[in-house]
């Protein structure tokens, strides 16, 4: 790494001159570092890009206008690879609506070959002999000026993006699994980030709060809202001003004097100097509250199957069995087979043919050819058993109906 040159990007006719360059290239690496444990609204703080020649730190915080990166993202023609991709591309979508095209993510990659450990210093341990320092996976990224060892630890991250992504596609194209990774890459650019608006509600998205009595409700949504605005007043994430379970424990216990609120926060605690005096205005406002409150968000509806309930049940544990049989088999990794939601699906539908079966959302064009037949020979075998147990767990018509016993009525006294 160290005979690779580094370009620090810092205003925008730097970054015009890279992407410049980077237009001409058919492959970069790329990767991101965010501030989310250390500020109340999460953004990007560095663009991480490697490709043949050079490594380059790009500052979103120092440039106006980040959208000439945002061609080259969305450019057909240029292969960007990441590892862990998922977050990434949520975080860039968010903070400046890149949509990322033709994509190579290096984690999926390892997964289906089956590495028994698939994180970035691991690989690049186990294949580069490259001992990459983790210590500042935790570092607010948002912080300036950045250190020469911020630098470095950040360069790393997409340094070795490019060599690792041609060992992993002979991996691949060796095991045949080549066709299988780019579909599931295809599917990671088309995958959708909801935004999620704020609301001054958002309290009741809380966890573990199913128990809270509407009272508790009441005064939880005032001790959320405190918090939330001493979040944002001190640019902080809501939970290191005060965590969820002394929300709850308080919305519970409703203390209305400090030294009420001592006997369930330490009394020598930051929380107790800093806050004490609004969390007991927040419980009084609490009780005090009598506005309405809102419904609970909505559970995810689950998928609705043709066929559900006990069958469903066991033809699922069936093809759970099926699939322990084929990894021992085929000794491939799960995720080459199908994972417990794509079975599921299966087991819900019950398709006949492999057309059918290549219409479940749920699975995958490569898990229809490699597998699709093996399915369907495992729904016939369970319909063919579950015929049969019906038919002899039916009453025999031939027999006489057994003459039920009527019960002598006792005669009254």
């Amino acid at each position: 790494m160290d005979e690779t040159p580094l370009i620090m990007v810092e205003d925008d006719a730097t970054l015009l001159e890279v992407c410049e360059t980077l237009s001409k290239e058919p492959i970069i690496g790329v990767d991101t570092e965010s501030d989310s444990m250390h500020h109340y609204q999460e953004k990007v703080c560095l663009i991480q890009i490697s490709d043949s020649v050079n490594d380059y730190i790009v500052d979103p915080l120092k440039i106006d206008d980040l959208s000439p990166l945002g061609v080259i993202f969305a450019d057909p023609e240029c292969v960007k690879i990441f590892h862990g991709a998922d977050y990434d591309l949520m975080c860039m979508n968010r903070d400046y609506g890149f949509k990322i095209v033709n994509l190579f993510d290096t984690m999926i990659a390892a997964q289906f070959i089956d590495l028994p450990r698939v994180g970035l210093a691991d690989l690049c341990g186990t294949y580069f002999d490259a001992e990459m320092d983790k210590r500042y996976q935790r570092h607010d990224w948002a912080e300036r000026p950045l250190l020469p060892e911020h630098v470095e630890y950040a360069r790393g991250d997409s340094h070795y993006l490019l060599a690792l992504r041609e060992l992993l596609i002979f991996k691949l194209q060796r095991l045949g699994r080549w066709d299988i990774v780019q579909e599931e890459f295809k599917l990671l650019e088309t995958k959708k980030f909801p935004v999620r608006e704020f609301s001054q509600d958002d309290w009741i998205r809380m966890k573990r709060i199913g128990h809270l009595e509407d009272d508790d409700r009441r005064v939880l949504r005032h001790l959320w809202r405190l918090r939330d605005v001493t979040a944002s007043e001190l640019d902080r994430p809501p939970y290191k001003v005060f965590p969820d379970r002394v929300l709850i424990l308080l919305s519970e216990k409703k203390p209305t004097s400090i030294e009420g609120l001592k006997r369930y926060v330490r009394g020598s605690s930051t929380m107790v100097r800093r806050y004490g005096e609004g969390m007991v205005e927040a419980v009084q406002k609490g009780l005090e509250d009598t506005d309405p409150l809102p419904r609970p968000p909505r559970k995810a509806e689950k998928p609705r199957f043709r066929f559900s309930g006990r069958e469903a049940e066991r033809l699922f544990d069936q093809l759970k069995d099926w699939r322990k049989a084929v990894l021992s088999r085929d000794r491939v990794p799960m995720v080459m087979v199908g994972n417990n939601a794509q079975l599921k699906a299966v087991a819900g539908e019950r398709p006949k043919t492999l057309e059918e079966m290549g219409g479940l959302d749920d699975l995958r064009r490569w898990q229809v050819a490699r597998y699709g037949e093996e399915l369907l020979e495992q729904i016939a075998l369970f319909e063919s058993d579950s015929s049969t147990r019906r038919k002899t767990s039916a009453p025999d018509e031939s027999r006489p109906p057994k003459k039920r016993r009527r019960r002598r009525k006792r005669s009254e006294d």
